[in-house]
């Protein structure tokens, strides 16, 4: 199965940057596999490298409270409203992981209405889904609202920061006819073995 739609080529590996194969191969050594967004998004190097820093500065520093399972059942709630199969399943797989919670990203998924939420990550995503799907109309009585529930100014960034971002990803992912690798399908559905 080609990893996105034959009509994009692929770079080869071998032809990269190093820093961009250093990055592959950190990643691959983690995971156990190349997910197929980071060799789609390698093709054009400069934008891979500006993806995953934001990336990166957005999901794994901590600049706020959320917890980076509750970037990750933003990133499903909102691919999901935005039709993303690669970034529903994939991020479904790391909020599985992350949330030690092997049923929580199908319900997300599907509908967070509806999903086994908390209050707080209930209002999350109904902050998030209206973001995703109203930008136009999302304003100070939405931000006053989720300050009302206690969330920070930087949580109420975060938010926004991560539901734009991965609308961005979400466009790309689905033009390009990415596919999700199939090992993302069965991670964080059982107790795992740890990785030597």
């Amino acid at each position: 199965m080609s990893p996105m739609s034959d009509l994009f080529t692929l770079p080869a590996i071998d032809t990269l940057p190093a820093d961009i194969r250093a990055r592959l191969d950190e990643t691959q050594s983690k995971s156990g596999f190349l997910p197929n967004i980071f060799v789609a998004l390698a093709k054009r190097p400069d934008e891979f490298r500006a993806f995953f820093n934001y990336h990166d500065v957005l999901m794994e520093q901590q600049n706020s409270s959320l917890t980076k399972a509750e970037k990750e059942l933003i990133v499903v709630a909102t691919s999901a409203l935005n039709d993303c199969h690669y970034c529903v399943i994939a991020h479904g797989a790391i909020l599985r992981i992350r949330a030690k919670n092997p049923l929580i990203a199908d319900q997300v998924a599907i509908n967070f209405r509806k999903a086994d939420l908390t209050p707080r990550e209930r209002d999350l995503l109904d902050f998030a889904a209206q973001i995703a799907t109203e930008p136009g109309r999302v304003g100070d009585e939405a931000i006053r609202a989720m300050q009302s529930r206690g969330f920070s100014e930087d949580d109420i960034w975060d938010v926004m920061a991560v539901t734009a971002f991965f609308a961005m990803s979400n466009r790309l992912a689905n033009t390009a006819g990415v596919k999700p690798n199939p090992e993302f399908y069965t991670l964080g559905r059982q107790a795992q073995e740890p990785r030597g």
